[in-house]
């Protein structure tokens, strides 16, 4: 009896395909590494405690912005462009530029008992929850 291989077209063509990392755009900047704000969120019983990482940045140039269970954090690393005279700059690995990120909670925030500190390049943020108004009961007279 023979043998019967079936053999798929398309198949040739996404061999390979997933394999091999996919490149968009071209030169240095595309290749570049994106900058990445690291965020940890942990939830209590009466708030969200949420630790970024932002290294290399002022505290002047944080923004910090809460609408209802939504946070959205950015931040902006500006160049420093002092050359000194003679001197040559051989390499440049450090990113300059803004980066940002949002995340949604289970539960909105109250805004006006939110705090901020930022302490060795990581912002901590204490997020209290709202309290939720209580259904009340009408009496009928």
């Amino acid at each position: 009896m023979s043998n019967i291989t079936r053999r798929d077209p398309l198949d040739d063509f996404f061999r390979g395909f997933f394999v091999r990392p996919v490149e968009y755009g071209g030169g240095p900047a595309a290749n570049a590494e994106a900058p990445q704000m690291r965020v940890d969120v942990k939830e209590q019983e009466d708030a969200y405690q949420v630790h970024a990482e932002l290294p290399g940045i002022r505290k002047e140039d944080i923004h910090v912005h809460i609408d209802g269970p939504v946070v959205s954090i950015s931040a902006e690393r500006k160049q420093d462009k002092e050359v000194k005279e003679g001197e040559r700059v051989l390499r440049t690995e450090r990113y300059f530029g803004q980066v940002s990120r949002s995340f949604q909670l289970g539960q909105d925030v109250d805004e006006g008992r939110a705090s901020a500190r930022f302490n060795d390049g990581v912002l901590e943020l204490t997020l209290p929850k709202k309290v939720a108004p209580q259904a009340k009961r009408l009496v009928i007279e």
